[in-house]
């Protein structure tokens, strides 16, 4: 494989790994990673789940300021 092909190759798994962050793909995976280290016993929560769980959160801010 040729220099120039390791630099796209390269670039583009940049590109792909920003646009996962951007939109919020990766949460759901460091989510689990937290439940799994910090409270291995209980289960964790499917992905759907996550999801509905966040978006009722979100939709209730409580005491934020904006």
């Amino acid at each position: 494989m040729t220099a120039a092909w390791r630099r796209l190759r390269r670039t583009l798994r940049g590109v792909r790994w920003y646009l996962a962050e951007l939109t919020g793909e990766t949460e759901y995976d460091r989510f689990v990673e937290h439940r799994k280290r910090l409270h291995p016993d209980e289960p964790v929560p499917s992905r759907r789940e996550y999801e509905r769980i966040r978006h009722e959160r979100l939709a209730q801010p409580g005491a934020r300021c904006c």
